[in-house]
């Protein structure tokens, strides 16, 4: 509790900060509007303009395509973890693709699903499948070679390797890359939301006030962004930490 409160600090400070500095005249308020103005127009867009409802379309969005990438992900990296052929056939390329920045993907991407739904949630999908798949490899290939031995001295059948040894060696590196996943896929939705077609979503709604310059829309949808993105790397801490307690008994 203490260490939330002392990472509240310098937030709070910068609210602060940008209070006084709307209040006072040092910037104008055009471009930094003062807080009870944002506050405004959040009520306004709540209650006028349907803004839980673009909130809930973005968060759907980014499930969706976090769900189906740390799936794939989790696939493809415990097949590149187990099988040494597709290891040394595919990690090599795959190590060569993610090295491409997640955004240069998106000129492709929408030549192939368009630039409605699906080639948002594909491009999603891409942002979440990346960190799960290098950690899902990294745990499989790290099993303790002394386990490993056991494991052959006892002639465990593959699953029995899987499920016995390999799994719950890498489950720790997992839970890391479905942490980052989770991260990765809220700016990505919110990303395709503002390189793609403009339509429902937080995104959308940061794009429509940069247009018509209403600054206080834009400052509200990054509030609401950096609020949400806290909350999920927070809630995925807790999860972690509870389902990684084995580990420290």
């Amino acid at each position: 509790m203490t260490r939330t409160l002392r990472g509240l600090a310098l937030p709070l400070l910068l609210l602060a900060c940008w209070q006084a500095a709307s209040h006072f005249g040092l910037v104008d308020r055009r471009i930094l509007p003062p807080l009870e103005r944002v506050a405004h127009t959040a009520i306004d867009q709540v209650v006028n303009h349907g803004l839980l409802g673009h909130l809930a379309i973005s968060l759907l969005r980014d499930m969706v395509g976090f769900v189906l990438g740390a799936m794939l992900g989790l696939l493809t990296g415990a097949l590149l973890g187990l099988f040494r052929t597709i290891d040394l056939l595919v990690f090599p390329s795959f190590n060569g693709l993610r090295q491409i920045a997640i955004l240069a993907w998106i000129p492709l991407i929408s030549i192939w699903f368009g630039i409605g739904e699906t080639a948002k949630v594909v491009f999603i999908t891409a942002a979440a499948f990346i960190p799960v798949v290098l950690n899902t490899y990294e745990g499989f290939r790290s099993a303790p070679d002394s386990l490993v031995e056991v494991a052959r001295a006892f002639t465990f059948t593959r699953w029995q390797a899987i499920t016995r040894l390999y799994l719950p060696s890498a489950l720790p590196s997992i839970a890391t890359g479905v942490h980052l996943a989770l991260i990765y896929s809220w700016v990505a939705s919110i990303g395709s939301e503002y390189f793609m077609t403009v339509g429902p979503g937080i995104g959308g709604m940061i794009i429509a006030g940069r247009e018509r310059f209403e600054m206080d829309l834009v400052m509200l949808g990054i509030l609401i962004l950096g609020l949400v993105g806290f909350l999920i790397n927070r809630s995925a801490s807790l999860v972690e930490a509870r389902l990684l307690r084995w580990q420290q008994a």
